[in-house]
C-alpha cells in the first residue's frame, strides 16, 4: 500500500489521536529499545506483536544508537508525575525514554511501501527546534509556511541519514524546550551516537516501514533496562 501526501497535510501528521488508549491497552504492535544504562549510546530493539492479552515477539532483535548523551526522560505517554532520573532537554544529545506514539515515515524517494502516512521530503521541508516559534517541533514546508523559527534541520540531506524514517510522538503537543524533531532513522555506523533520535541499519528501518500499521496502534517503549524492569508490570510491558 503506497500512500503520499501533499506539503498541506503537514502539520496533521503530528497531531495525537482524539481517543487515546492509555498505555498499550489499544495497541497491538510495540516496539521495545533499552540500553544498558541512561547514558549507553548503544541499545537493542526488539518487536512484539500481541496475541491475545499478551505480546510476543516477532522475529529477531537489531541493534541501534541513541543520543550522544544517552537517554533522558521524555514527554510521552507515560503518566509518572516525577520520575526518576535526566529529564530530557532541547539540545542535550539524550534520546527520549518513555512511551511514544509514532507519526509520519518519510524518506526521499516519491512514494514508499509502507502503510504509515508517508512524507516525501523535498528541498525545503524543515523541522523546527526553535521553542519560540509556533511550529516547535513540527515538520513545515518553508515555501509556504511563514517562518517565525531561527532553528530548523533541513530535511533533504546530502547523506542518507533520512532517506528513511519516522517521526516519534516526543513532545507532541509540543512544551517549549522540551525537545524536538525526534526520529527512527538511518544510522552513520553501529558505535556512532546521534544528537537525540534513535537510528539503525537500512535493512532495519526498512523492516519497520514494511511491518508498522497505523490500524495496530504501534507503540514506542524505549528505556534502560533497569527502568524497563521497573515499569514492566505498572505498564503491562512484555518480559523482555
Amino acid at each position: 500500500m503506497k500512500r503520499l501526501i501533499g506539503a498541506w497535510s503537514l502539520l496533521m501528521l503530528l497531531l495525537p489521536a482524539a481517543a487515546m488508549a492509555q498505555g498499550l491497552d489499544g495497541s497491538d504492535q510495540l516496539i521495545v529499545v533499552t540500553s544498558k544504562n541512561w547514558d549507553d549510546i548503544q541499545g537493542i530493539a526488539q518487536r512484539y506483536e500481541r496475541h491475545g492479552d499478551r505480546f510476543e515477539k516477532f522475529e529477531a532483535a537489531f541493534p541501534v544508537v541513541l543520543g550522544k548523551n544517552g537517554m533522558g526522560w521524555g514527554k510521552g505517554l507515560q503518566i509518572d508525575d516525577q520520575p526518576q532520573g535526566p529529564i530530557k532537554q532541547e539540545g542535550d544529545g539524550k534520546a527520549p525514554a518513555g512511551m511514544f506514539k509514532l507519526g509520519t515515515a518519510f524518506g526521499y524517494d516519491a512514494s514508499a511501501s509502507t502503510r504509515l502516512t508517508y512524507l516525501a521530503l523535498t528541498p525545503t521541508i524543515e523541522c523546527v527546534y526553535d521553542s519560540q516559534s509556533a511550529r516547535y517541533n513540527q515538520l513545515v514546508d518553508g515555501a509556504i509556511v511563514a517562518k517565525d523559527w531561527n532553528s530548523a534541520e533541513r530535511m533533504r540531506r546530502k547523506d542518507d541519514l533520512y532517506r528513511h524514517g519516522i517521526f516519534i510522538q516526543h513532545n507532541t503537543p509540543a512544551s517549549p524546550g522540551a525537545g524536538s524533531c525526534i526520529f527512527f532513522h538511518i544510522w552513520r555506523g553501529p558505535i556512532a551516537p546521534t544528537r537525540g533520535c534513535t537510528a539503525m541499519a537500512p535493512e532495519d528501518i526498512a523492516r519497520l516501514f514494511n511491518w508498522l500499521d497505523p490500524r495496530q496502534s504501534p507503540l514506542l517503549v524505549q528505556l534502560p533496562e533497569a527502568q524497563y524492569e521497573q515499569l514492566r508490570e505498572r505498564w503491562k510491558l512484555p518480559e523482555h
